[in-house]
């Protein structure tokens, strides 16, 4: 049989002709309904009884279907083995109506992969994230775990300042008219956590308990809410109670509520400063990854197959659906979200993914046994039982793989950093840690 011509359409878009015989199509037919013939049940017959014809009229409409889409699919497989082609997504398959009688012909549509010309490395420029932790950010650390765990004593006569629980009423109108969640009671607020939109915040500064202030307050064009927002209100407030923060001593009972059963502050700090570490270390790693990814999108031109980035957007979307139902959207599964809203980003993810998984391929990249066991390990070091974690992770296979997944970023991203031209980035704490 001759070889089918693979005809190129547009971009990564083929389309080859397939040719099946009719004889060798009712060839199988036939046997099959014979098979299907021995212990079909067919009313008025016994089971096996019934005369071929009935057979026939029953079950040979759905073989012939399925013996069809058999040969199809074998015929197509052949095609692009043949021509050496690598099918991105499912082909649509359509009849053609020119065909012989002793034949069926059909059109096969699909794409294929690109082919990928692997960057020069060299000349690619990446930043490498560099973060130091000092002595001045753990005690920051400290004091941080000490606010999360502050009493508050409320203390007469006390102005109200940063730092403090303050409890107040408070009732808004514009325009003399009251508006949607514009008045509480007893609301209390952490003052100068920037909770409150910051003429609030000035307008409690320095009051104590009992006293009302009234002041004018002008929300901002991109306020959450829109009915207020741009428009400027009048707040009166009333001050119930000013509450000082007690801080706990960094001492044994402090240390034992953070989870260091001996009560060793010593400890406590030597394991702040670990995680602290720790936390530093992912975080710049991360953003080295970043910049190596980017810089891979930059020289990455090639067509990327539309079903990808398809069946990317569709699981985008899925994606969106499961977050919304985990805030509890009561319509999640039908509110309308359109695919069309991820195509971009699926085309970046579909793009670098496939040439990452070329870079992996012709550098041998690939995983060993020995980096998944030790970034597990340094994963359960965030654990109070680490055995336990490491032993969870090694015995649970989709586990095992999401670790797998992130080691084979790592090797792409040092392979990358070993050839482009590198600029060490130094980075605060404050900023590494998004508190800046």
């Amino acid at each position: 049989m001759q070889q089918p011509v693979v005809e190129t359409l547009t971009g990564l878009e083929r389309r080859i002709d397939l040719v099946l015989s009719v004889a060798d199509i009712e060839k199988t037919v036939q046997a099959e309904l014979k098979r299907v013939a021995r212990t079909a049940k067919v009313q008025g017959f016994r089971p096996g009884k019934a005369p071929m014809s009935i057979i026939e009229r029953s079950h040979g409409p759905s073989v012939r279907y399925e013996a069809i889409n058999t040969e199809l699919g074998k015929a197509f497989e052949k095609a692009v083995a043949d021509a050496k082609l690598r099918v991105a997504g499912m082909p649509s398959i359509e009849p053609k109506e020119e065909a012989a009688d002793s034949e069926l012909s059909f059109s096969a549509t699909f794409e294929v992969y690109p082919e990928i010309q692997l960057p020069d490395l060299a000349a690619l420029q990446v930043k490498r994230a560099e973060a130091q932790v000092s002595d001045e950010d753990i005690q920051r650390t400290l004091e941080i775990l000490r606010k999360q765990r502050a009493v508050y004593e409320a203390s007469e006569g006390r102005e109200a300042q940063d730092g403090d629980r303050v409890t107040l009423d408070f009732a808004g109108t514009i325009d003399g008219v009251a508006f949607d969640g514009g008045k509480a009671e007893d609301f209390p607020f952490l003052l100068g956590e920037g909770r409150m939109l910051p003429e609030f915040e000035t307008a409690v500064r320095g009051l104590k308990a009992g006293d009302t202030n009234v002041f004018p307050l002008s929300f901002p064009e991109d306020y959450a809410g829109k009915e207020v927002a741009g428009k400027t209100a009048e707040f009166t407030i009333t001050i119930k109670e000013v509450a000082e923060a007690r801080l706990p001593e960094v001492d044994a009972e402090f240390a034992k509520s953070l989870g260091q059963a001996e009560g060793d502050v010593e400890k406590l700090l030597a394991d702040v400063r670990a995680n602290i570490e720790r936390e530093v270390r992912a975080r710049t790693r991360a953003r080295t990854k970043g910049s190596v990814m980017e810089a891979l999108l930059g020289v990455a031109t090639f067509d990327v197959p539309k079903a990808l980035v398809d069946s990317e957007a569709e699981g985008r979307v899925a994606a969106a659906r499961e977050e919304l139902k985990q805030r509890g959207v009561p319509n999640a599964d039908t509110m309308p979200i359109p695919a069309e809203a991820f195509t971009e980003e699926s085309q970046r993810r579909v793009r670098l993914g496939l040439l990452v998984s070329e870079l992996i391929s012709d550098a041998n990249l690939q995983v060993k046994p020995e980096q998944v066991r030790e970034r597990i390990e340094e994963l359960a070091q965030s654990y109070e039982q680490p055995a336990q974690v490491v032993a969870y992770y090694l015995s649970d296979r989709q586990r095992r793989a999401e670790v797998e997944a992130v080691v084979l970023e790592d090797n792409v991203v040092d392979h990358v950093l070993s050839k482009a031209q590198v600029e060490d980035e130094k980075i605060s704490f404050e900023e590494i840690m998004g508190t800046a």
